[in-house]
């Protein structure tokens, strides 16, 4: 007989690779894992001493790129520091703790909102910020054994998604028009360069409001530097045409090419002023490459290049977009050996490109040490595991030439003398034998015709613009410098930062000569879209909420004082701590509010649950009445509701009442609900889990006053939705769904006590579980709620954390959203991620291209965060480990060999503004038709689980769980660790829950009849009823 309890063979089978507790100790040779590390290695072998082959390969290798999954996992570990110290380390001040809270929230568009805002350069900067030495620098995590956050990618992540929305920059809505503004707005402005400094420069020029600004650029790309010297793998030339299509859209114009020279159709600074500029911004960078003596008369006939001649080629030549006309093909270094001289950033994009030229090794030749490099250590890695060569305290003494081509270079070695000085010391020589030399050693302005178009401007010995460090406004008070050219900036963000200063001070000097006065504290607009002009106010019971978030009666409604905080960050109405008449008037206990622990062993802000045994309000109900009148008169369109609390007596909630209304409250909450200390005095959750004393006290208050009232009710009781009819039946006008969840969230393991521990005696009780780990009990009761009670007005609270979240509420049926704990996580500043988050969502939902879930697209085939190319013509099915990885790199890159050919990328344009976004009274209730009985759902549709195998990152949690706690309908390759769903898939969707990979797995409709596995045969009798017929044996 068959034991039902035991698997059968193929289910053994199936089970041969799955985790299983050890009996003993492991033992496999050395040699053979050796040999075996190899099958499963995913790093790069540091044995390889020869350069991989990457010709023609231009796609992404930064370290810091980062998709959907990536960026969430990274965002959650930041702390959102006071003051942080990576905001003070950026040039352009960008609010970093902002937009990672927003990018933690999967707000988007929030977050690039407030990158773009500070730095209109913010998708070119999130690539090729050298970050470890500014922001990331300062993170206060790299006190921690995880390390800092990936500032970098975060920021590149963020704007690349708002560039895949498609929405333009607009002017501030609340600016005055252009006749309102005043004739000085309307002034000529010339920017001379359409590079970092230039565009940043014209973009915040425009967003003050001036609407005659010129950008005059050379050549007949734009972008500057970061377009014809940052490569292709680095920064792609779509991502510079975005910025620069962004800035034109708020009326900036571009005239390419136009050369700021002396020469005749050149333009100089006494013609700019001819016609009639009245401010000049000069961004024109330094053209002219540094050149050592010892290569005089060398030229790419020769095999010398330089940056300046070797970059801007291989840009145009491998960046798609950039330029129309090539005049030149991409340097073939096929098989030849290259020396790049030079230790800056430059150097170093030099040598890697070269590598996509062909050449089969690449010499880094410096004069001073490794400690002494100007390349950020981004750049250094990304060119020592593509195998350069780096060859310190070099110097070059003789370039030796044969048949009038390079054939080898004489170095001489370097050293520190005693004074700190670097000598040369000719006696000891190192010989490079290579063909082709690429000198990096920076840039100067020497172009005589460029020198004579900046008279009367004055230069220093160097002919850098003599100007104020501070306002970068130079010798001529109409003239101001940046970037490069102006010789304080050494990176493209502080370029952008130089572009951006100039801009406020052209400002100034343009509205003081006008006779205008200027705020001597910078206020430049913000960045702003047609998203910003989504409205999110909402109508409940006649008031009118300007947007559905406000501070729920919990710790951060403590005060008056931070009420009027929170209304002065935007929130749209708040509710007062619960207070009591003087004769109920609590103290609390101490320690009272602790972290939960539903969220495992995780410290610091994000956590999941609060508990806490904190009681109303210690302040007087004359104290909440005076501060509810203050407020109202400083905040008259804010929404403020009182809070209030008495036992079952009507002449206490009468006077409470009355007292109450008449401080001005738009409405009351009659708190009957506080799950912990108010109960055992009669009030709070004694009262509100008897529905007949909920009608009583909501009758009673009904009576008494004419605002409108809402009942705070409990979540500890069998059914809420009792306590919801009973409050209507009552009077009230709606009800808040839900207070905390009664409950003890651990145990100490050393003497049982709990935490919070009180006193000597570490004594405890059970207090209200606040957070996100309710949110399910809280969504439940409100749809419930609603469903039952439609169009009665309820305010959802209990682990509202977010955009996303609160929809979800609107969805089930709350009208306003009430926050507490995600203010105890972070700060009262959350609410510009809420509210800009919900307008993206709304904005989102009325566009025609509907593959948005939210703010996030389908997954693209990736791994580590970037796109895979050619999958359709790799072979499918191999993983990305050993030699499969090394198989599909191969023919990968013969692929790029052999497909290389630089097509023109089609312009980026912005969508038009779709028609019809929903507002909150649109969309309210809109899940509840879906959400009913166990017995409405449909058995007959069956779903399956599908596993994308280029997505798949081979871990195997898909094929354990579905073992261990599913229907064992997962193989798993012993080989390849590829997981297959077999037809034995019951769709229970468990491996979709534990997938780390976004979309790698998902639940497709069921292609053949779904037929249970009843394990013994069942029969039905006449009654339609089933038995189960027990073998004898089976007892």
């Amino acid at each position: 007989m068959v034991m039902l309890s035991k698997d059968t063979p193929d289910i053994e089978n199936l089970l041969r690779l799955n985790p299983r507790v050890p009996q003993h100790a492991s033992l496999v040779p050395t040699l053979q894992t050796r040999n075996a590390k190899k099958h499963w290695k995913r790093n790069n072998d540091k044995s390889c001493s020869v350069c991989p082959d990457l010709k023609h390969d231009f796609s992404d290798i930064k370290h810091t790129t980062l998709g959907e999954r990536g960026a969430l996992r990274e965002a959650s570990r930041c702390l959102k520091c006071a003051d942080a110290p990576c905001q003070k380390s950026c040039p352009t001040q960008i609010d970093i703790k902002a937009f990672i809270t927003s990018i933690a929230n999967k707000n988007y568009y929030g977050a690039a909102k407030a990158i773009l805002s500070d730095n209109p350069l913010g998708l070119t900067c999130g690539m090729v910020c050298p970050t470890s030495d500014l922001c990331v620098g300062g993170c206060n995590l790299y006190a921690t054994e995880e390390g800092p956050i990936n500032i970098g990618g975060l920021q590149h992540f963020a704007v690349e998604m708002l560039k895949k929305m498609n929405v333009p920059q607009i002017l501030n809505p609340s600016m005055p028009s252009i006749q309102e503004r005043g004739d000085a707005f309307k002034s000529k402005i010339a920017v001379v360069g359409c590079g970092a400094a230039g565009i940043s420069c014209a973009t915040f020029l425009a967003r003050l409001g001036y609407s005659n600004v010129t950008i005059y650029e050379k050549e007949k790309y734009l972008g500057g530097l970061s377009s014809s010297e940052i490569p292709q793998f680095r920064l792609p030339y779509d991502a510079v045409n975005y910025e620069i299509k962004l800035m034109e859209q708020i009326g900036v114009k571009v005239q390419s090419p136009v050369n700021f020279s002396q020469e005749k159709n050149g333009i100089t600074i006494s013609k700019l002023r001819d016609q009639e500029n009245k401010a000049i911004f000069l961004g024109i960078g330094k053209p002219q490459p540094i050149i050592d003596k010892v290569f005089k008369g060398l030229t790419a006939s020769h095999g010398f290049y330089n940056s300046k001649t070797f970059l801007p080629v291989v840009s145009e030549n491998s960046k798609p977009g950039m330029c129309a006309c090539k005049t030149e093909s991409l340097p073939d270094f096929t098989g030849k050996t290259v020396v790049v001289l030079g230790a800056g950033d430059t150097a170093f994009d030099c040598a890697t490109s070269a590598l996509r030229c062909g050449s089969r090794k690449v010499f880094v030749v410096f004069r001073k040490g490794f400690t002494n490099m100007r390349a950020v250590p981004e750049e250094v890695e990304v060119a020592r595991e593509e195998k350069c060569e780096f060859c310190p305290f070099l110097v070059v003494q003789e370039v030796v030439l044969k048949d009038g081509k390079i054939k080898e270079l004489k170095c001489a070695r370097t050293e520190l003398n005693d004074d700190g000085n670097w000598v040369v010391d000719p006696e000891q020589v190192t010989k490079i034998k290579t063909s082709i030399v690429i000198s990096a050693f920076g840039a100067e302005l020497a172009d005589k015709n460029v020198i004579d178009a900046l008279s009367p401007l004055q230069l220093d010995e160097y002919n850098n613009p003599i100007i104020n460090n501070k306002t970068l406004q130079s010798s001529c008070p109409d003239v101001f410098c940046g970037g490069d050219f102006a010789g304080i900036a050494h990176t493209t963000v502080e370029s952008v930062n130089d572009g951006k200063t100039a801009a406020w001070y052209m400002h100034k000097y343009i509205q003081e000569a006008a006779g205008k006065s200027v705020s001597p504290v910078p206020e430049l607009p913000l960045f702003y879209t047609p998203i910003d002009l989504v409205d999110l106010s909402v109508d409940v019971c006649g008031m009118k909420f300007p947007n559905p978030f406000g501070l729920a009666s919990a710790p951060p409604a403590t005060s008056a004082a931070m009420i009027r905080r929170a209304f002065e960050q935007g929130w749209g109405f708040a509710i007062t701590k619960t207070f009591a008449l003087d004769k109920d008037l609590i103290t609390n206990v101490s320690p009272r509010i602790v972290r939960g622990t539903t969220s495992g062993h995780q410290y610091g802000p994000g956590q999941g649950s609060f508990l806490n045994i904190e009681l109303i309000s210690e302040k007087s109900a004359e104290y909440w009445c005076r501060s509810v009148a203050e407020l109202k008169i400083d905040f008259p369109d804010k929404i403020i509701i009182a809070s209030i609390m008495c036992a079952h007596d009507k002449g206490d909630w009468v006077e409470l009442s009355i007292m109450a209304e008449k401080s001005g409250a738009d409405a009351l909450e009659l708190n009957l609900s506080c799950p912990h200390g108010m109960g055992e005095r009669g009030m709070g959750l004694a009262c509100g889990q008897v529905p007949d004393l909920v009608t009583d006290i909501s009758m009673w208050v009904r009576e008494t006053v004419k605002i409108p009232f809402f009942v705070k009710l409990t979540p500890n009781i069998t059914n809420i939705v009792d306590l919801a009819i009973a409050a209507k039946q009552g009077g009230a006008d709606g009800v808040t769904a839900t207070n905390t969840v009664s409950g003890l969230m651990g145990l100490n393991l050393n003497d049982g006590s709990a935490w919070p521990s009180v006193g000597g005696e570490r004594r405890t009780t059970y207090g209200g579980v606040s957070g996100n780990a309710i949110r399910p009990i809280a969504l439940r009761a409100v749809s419930d709620i609603a469903r039952k009670l439609p169009g009665f007005p309820i305010l959802a609270t209990g682990g509202i954390d977010s955009a996303d979240v609160a929809l979800q509420f609107i969805y089930a049926g709350a009208s306003v959203c009430q926050i507490g704990s995600a203010v105890q996580n972070q700060d009262l500043s959350v609410i510009e991620d809420y509210c800009t988050g919900l307008k993206a969502l709304l904005y989102l939902q009325a566009v025609e291209n509907k593959a948005w879930n939210g703010q996030s697209l389908p997954t693209l085939k990736q791994q580590k965060g970037k796109p895979l190319e050619y999958t359709q013509l790799l072979t499918s099915g191999l993983p990305n480990f050993g030699s499969y990885k090394t198989e599909k790199n191969q023919l990968l890159q013969e692929i790029k060999k052999n497909m290389f050919n630089l097509k023109e990328a089609e312009d980026f344009f912005f969508e038009s503004i779709p028609q019809n976004i929903p507002s909150i009274q649109d969309i309210l209730g809109k899940a509840i038709n879906r959400i009913g009985e166990y017995g409405q759902l449909n058995n007959k549709e069956q779903a399956v689980a599908l596993i994308d195998d280029d997505l798949c990152i081979n871990c195997g949690k898909c094929y354990m769980t579905c073992n261990d706690s599913g229907y064992q309908a997962i193989e798993f390759d012993a080989q390849t660790h590829i997981p297959k769903v077999t037809d034995e898939c019951t769709g229970c969707t468990l491996c979709v829950s534990v997938c780390p990979v976004i979309d790698c797995i998902t639940m497709v409709p069921r292609q053949i009849p779904y037929i249970p596995q009843r394990g013994v045969p069942a029969s039905v009798d006449a009654n339609g009823e089933v038995k189960i017929k027990l073998d004898a044996g089976l007892h």
